[in-house]
């Protein structure tokens, strides 16, 4: 993969908000995922890592902000716009300037249209995508009959070819092109289906009927993943967490996405299965260019995977910066707490090792000056206000 396709970036999370009743389980989280990259999302249990991966693939509708994949909003929460809507009616009821009231008018217009849009992207971002499949594929028929010349053989194939790429066409979605590992091995699979169902599903319902050519693709995937072809028959119950932890990224991969949601998709594995997966994914990001949101605890496994990480506390982004640059200089007191945390394999070392301890109230105090992400240095970011934001570029100089 080129550098230039390595700097496009495919997935943009905007202000992402995702609020179950008074629960903000992820609350304005913004960050970007480049072609090609891993991007891991670190944080303790319940901080919003697994609710961001779920909203960014609309398991969950969001409440706030847009997500934005390969160029299209393909989801988007009216939160912001409702709340700008809210103070602009407020405010127009305080004042009793004109030209105030006039502007507050305009802005309450432009929010209402902004959710129309939001609403329309969020129901139809798919179907659209679908619309332009079925252009390129009209078009590139009308070419290619052109190019026949009026070979009746010819024809016939291309119209076949025709009707079967404009079936996939109508029937394929947006979302599709991101696909989901889930944690659980065991519960993610489905007890009553055959490995060859399980993994062919995606294709079935995308609206290819060539069994055959089903068959053939889900054998290819068995043994791109480390299965047999013999595995293809036999049931979900017969095989290891690890095996299972296959099926489940054959299942994902055979969808050809541009990018995959590992959710902890090691957590639940012995330590040398861990390593399997993990180096399989890696070969499998190599030969397909894949794309991929790592979500894990583990920060060694983060560390060795991942090209950025982004820190997540209490569904809040507090950190993000390079693989390198965030463990070469954690900023965020969370974040060295994170780090701190790592045990180390001497057991003198470790028996002497002093864990940081994060508490929020005595690190910061907002009661005035509220915090913003904010650029220390160039791609690494960190959640502070304007008293931090010094301190973290002196100890950066001070560091170097």
């Amino acid at each position: 993969m080129t550098n230039e396709n390595r700097q496009e970036v495919l997935l943009k999370v905007d202000h992402l908000s995702q609020y179950f009743k008074s629960n903000k389980a992820v609350d304005d989280v913004s960050f970007d995922i480049k072609r090609g990259e891993v991007f891991g999302l670190v944080g303790e249990s319940g901080c919003g890592k697994t609710t961001t991966g779920r909203s960014i693939i609309r398991i969950y509708d969001i409440t706030g902000g847009s997500i934005y994949f390969n160029g299209h909003r393909i989801c988007a929460g009216l939160l912001e716009y409702e709340n700008a809507i809210r103070e602009a009616r407020k405010e127009l009821k305080e004042t009793s300037d004109p030209e105030r009231k006039g502007q507050l008018k305009k802005l309450i217009d432009m929010n209402r249209a902004e959710i129309k849009r939001a609403k329309h992207d969020h129901k139809y971002s798919d179907r659209d995508y679908a619309d332009e499949l079925v252009k390129k594929v009209k078009a590139k028929y009308e070419e290619d009959v052109k190019k026949a010349n009026g070979d009746s053989e010819k024809l016939s194939k291309l119209n076949k070819n025709y009707r079967d790429d404009l079936r996939v066409a109508r029937k394929t979605r947006l979302i599709t092109k991101i696909q989901m590992i889930f944690q659980d091995p065991v519960a993610s699979l489905n007890p009553r289906m055959t490995v060859q169902e399980i993994i062919s599903e995606g294709l079935v319902i995308n609206g290819i009927k060539d069994k055959e050519y089903i068959q053939e693709k889900v054998y290819e995937i068995l043994e791109l993943v480390g299965l047999t072809r013999d595995h293809a028959g036999r049931y979900p119950h017969e095989f290891s967490g690890g095996q299972k932890q296959r099926i489940g990224i054959a299942r994902s991969v055979i969808m050809k996405p541009d990018m995959i949601i590992a959710d902890e998709p090691v957590s639940a594995l012995d330590v040398s299965i861990q390593a399997q997966v993990i180096n399989l994914l890696n070969e499998l990001r190599e030969s397909l260019g894949l794309t991929i949101l790592f979500i894990a605890h583990d920060l060694s496994v983060v560390k060795y995977f991942s090209d950025r990480i982004g820190v997540m506390y209490y569904g809040k982004m507090v950190e993000l910066a390079s693989s390198d640059e965030l463990f070469k200089h954690p900023l965020h007191p969370y974040t060295k707490s994170l780090l701190s945390s790592i045990p180390l394999p001497d057991p003198r070392s470790e028996r002497v090792r002093v864990r940081e301890k994060y508490n929020p109230l005595q690190a910061h105090d907002y009661t005035v000056n509220k915090p913003s992400m904010r650029e220390i240095l160039p791609g690494h970011f960190v959640m502070c206000n304007d008293e931090e934001f010094k301190a973290y570029q002196k100890e950066i100089k001070e560091a170097e």
